[in-house]
């Protein structure tokens, strides 16, 4: 059953779970997953799947506009076993995870000149994770990354996105069968950037996929996590936390596919929103094949609005074409600042501010632990102190 709250003002917190013969996914597809950007139209913002995203801010990204200009800084660390290559397009290994579900994704197929492909061998179980560093180096660039685990290979990958671009790109996520893969995505670009990226996963027989996605900054950012399955038992969990700010605008939107037999899927994702003009939009999305017999999934999003002036869209949506499931659910919630809570820390000697600064990392403090890399973990509580320190400043 959906679950909301009363929403604050500014607050658009709405959800549907559909039956066979209905369809809440399809609708807000305006055409079909393809690697050729002439097969999408030029959005114009009233089309279902855009009608959340400022267009203006896009920098051209969605209508052609927007030539390979820039460059990024891109480091790669990982391991001895894994493998790192730069390929061309003609590689057969692009484009298994899927297709481009938008024009903006479809023009980063069309536009990068190199893709990168990370392999991890055959029953590898990496000791150290492999960590990718993107530094925006101004302009506009796109890009395509492949990372692959072999059988029981198993993997940590952080991406870390700085600096300053209008940027495009496709990552792919290919688990072999048995696999285990843990992702951050962390975007902490400068307040100028723009970020579209279309995440896909292909969950392999008996695998297991984490995806922990951290957005904080970034004039707009557009994220599109997106999780299929090719045997049964597979597994996928994506948590994400993002943390809009004055004029920022955020947005997550998620599928999950179940076309297969017995796999699960679990979604939890938190924002917390602050300034004028602060807009957060979160899109969850979970399909219930008719052949996906025997699935188990929940969806949750619950996002807490700390000023006046900000605005979240929270809108979880869940097809079901098959009874024959273990269980499907999902819940959204927006929300203040609760009075009772403040009060109770400031009855016993902590400030406003110190209490401000508990709460919130109490809210966050479960996702981010799904990280599972001390270091990490540390930086993003220090960024959230120092969102929560500027806003008071």
């Amino acid at each position: 059953m959906a679950e909301a709250q009363n929403p604050p003002a500014g607050a658009n917190t709405s959800g549907s779970i559909a039956v066979a013969g209905e369809s809440t996914v399809a609708t807000r597809m305006s055409a079909a997953p393809s690697f050729d950007v002439a097969d999408f139209p030029v959005p114009h913002g009233r089309e279902e799947e855009w009608r959340f995203t400022p267009l203006d801010r896009l920098k051209g990204l969605h209508d052609g506009s927007a030539e390979a200009s820039g460059s990024v800084k891109a480091e790669i660390s990982a391991p001895d076993e894994v493998t790192v290559e730069s390929v061309g397009r003609e590689d057969a290994r692009l484009g298994r995870a899927g297709a481009p579900i938008d024009r903006v994704a479809a023009q980063a197929y069309s536009s990068f000149e190199r893709a990168t492909v990370v392999t991890v061998p055959k029953e590898a179980v990496l000791d150290e994770p492999i960590r990718v560093g993107l530094h925006g180096q101004g302009g506009v660039t796109y890009g395509h990354t492949v990372f692959e685990l072999k059988q029981f290979a198993e993997a940590v990958i952080v991406i870390d996105h700085t600096g300053d671009t209008v940027r495009s790109a496709n990552v792919e996520f290919v688990l072999g069968d048995g696999a285990k893969l843990t992702v951050v995505s962390v975007q902490d670009w400068d307040d100028t950037a723009v970020h579209c990226s279309q995440h896909n996963a292909l969950v392999g027989r008996d695998a297991t996929f984490k995806s922990v996605v951290v957005t904080f900054g970034g004039d707009l950012v557009r994220l599109n996590p997106r999780v299929s399955y090719t045997g049964p038992g597979g597994e996928a969990e994506l948590y994400g936390l993002f943390f809009t700010d004055n004029g920022q605008h955020q947005e997550h939107r998620l599928l999950v596919d179940h076309d297969t037999p017995n796999c699960r899927s679990n979604v939890a994702y938190k924002g917390a929103l602050q300034g004028a003009d602060a807009h957060a939009v979160w899109i969850g999305d979970v399909i219930i094949r008719k052949d996906a017999a025997g699935t188990d999934t929940y969806e949750l999003n619950r996002n807490l609005v700390l000023t006046d002036g900000a605005r979240v869209d929270s809108v979880p949506n869940l097809e079901i074409e098959t009874g024959e499931i273990v269980g499907a659910g999902h819940a959204s919630a927006t929300g203040r600042f609760e009075d009772e809570q403040l009060f109770y820390l400031m009855s016993r000697g902590i400030s406003a501010d110190e209490a401000r600064r508990l709460v919130v990392r109490g809210f966050f403090a479960e996702l981010v632990q799904q990280i599972g890399l001390p270091d990490l973990q540390e930086r993003l509580i220090a960024k959230i102190d120092a969102e929560l320190e500027a806003s008071v400043a």
